[in-house]
């Protein structure tokens, strides 16, 4: 009797290590991903950022450009506002095309990868 008693006491102490494992790997998994994730949003969000650094004084010197071809500076300045202007129309109509999917699909493939 005593030995049905021990072996179903080795048997609730395995079940209890299996379980604080599953959950220490369940947790790390997450903390990989999660990590996996933000760095790759961030050091995308970095390079993004110096991309519009550029673009914007690109912007400035072309306003400018085409302002002093049409005798006035801010005749350059309206023009290209109106070019932008356009644009986020467009990337306001397909938004979910061309925004929504793929950062979705992003997030999703860097969640599901496998290492």
């Amino acid at each position: 009797m005593e030995n049905n008693a021990t072996t179903i006491e080795m048997l609730f102490e395995k079940a209890e290590d299996y379980t604080r494992t599953t959950v220490e790997l369940v947790k790390l998994n997450t903390v990989d991903k999660t990590a996996d994730v933000l760095s790759s949003l961030l050091s995308r969000l970095t390079v993004s950022i110096v991309f519009v650094m550029f673009a914007l004084l690109v912007n400035i010197g072309l306003s400018l450009w085409i302002g002093e071809l049409l005798g006035k500076v801010y005749y350059g300045f309206f023009i290209v506002s109106s070019a932008y202007f356009l644009i986020s129309i467009m990337l306001y109509i397909y938004k979910d095309q061309w925004l929504k999917m793929p950062i979705s699909n992003f997030i999703i493939v860097k969640m599901l990868k496998k290492n």
